[in-house]
């Protein structure tokens, strides 16, 4: 069964907790079930969440030749990884960047993404539903 790697990073682990007028209310374990539920038939999501970014290095690097798509929010790592993204630039599959806010509403550093190079597509400002369009996406363009 064709699998959709989902990776978060830094301080998505306290969704509904952090900002909540920012990120919302829904936490991660609801943006799994959503995203699991946007999977097309023969899809599956493996979510998976660090504040370490050699730990998502280590997982995008896992997906090569596993996963059939990533979908990443980056969280503060889309403004400063050069090494994430040469990590997706090594994955040969489709990538799409995902932000739960309007980050070009945000403060000005937050404008720039390393990520989004690679990126085959951005969402920004759907809040969690955006997950859910990343996920279809990546069942269309690997079905």
């Amino acid at each position: 069964m064709p699998t959709i790697l989902l990776l978060n990073g830094p301080n998505l682990n306290l969704l509904g907790q952090r900002e909540p007028a920012v990120y919302g209310y829904e936490t991660l374990a609801d943006v799994e079930a959503l995203a699991q539920a946007a999977c097309a038939s023969g899809f599956t999501v493996d979510a998976r969440q660090s504040n370490w970014e050699g730990q998502l290095i280590d997982w995008i690097h896992e997906a090569r030749g596993n996963a059939a798509g990533i979908v990443i929010n980056p969280g503060a790592f889309t403004h400063t990884s050069v090494a994430l993204l040469d990590a997706l630039n090594a994955f040969e599959g489709p990538v799409i960047e995902v932000h739960i806010s309007q980050v070009h509403k945000r403060e000005p550093f937050r404008h720039h993404s390393y990520v989004s190079k690679r990126a085959d597509g951005v969402i920004a400002g759907l809040g969690v539903d955006g997950y859910a369009a990343a996920v279809a996406r990546i069942c269309r363009l690997a079905g």
